[in-house]
């Protein structure tokens, strides 16, 4: 999940305003987007989303397989 779709998915569940959103890791393939939300009640919340890591970044080491030469440099290494 996007920290976009995070932020769309509490402003939904909350009804509220978001004022900040970020993005942490939280260890190697997980990640956690905190979304600060004005609620309607006048009440500031953060709002907690863990996430796994998107497959994006798979596809993304997908495309430096071609190129051998880097693999065979890991191994050698």
């Amino acid at each position: 999940m996007s920290l976009e779709q995070a932020v769309n998915q509490v402003q939904h569940e909350t009804g509220g305003k978001v004022l900040s959103a970020q993005t942490v890791r939280r260890g190697r393939s997980s990640f956690e987007h905190r979304v600060k939300v004005l609620t309607p009640t006048g009440h500031v919340r953060v709002v907690t989303v863990t996430t796994e890591a998107a497959k994006g970044p798979a596809s993304g080491d997908s495309t430096k397989n071609p190129s051998s030469d880097g693999g065979s440099n890991k191994e050698k290494h």
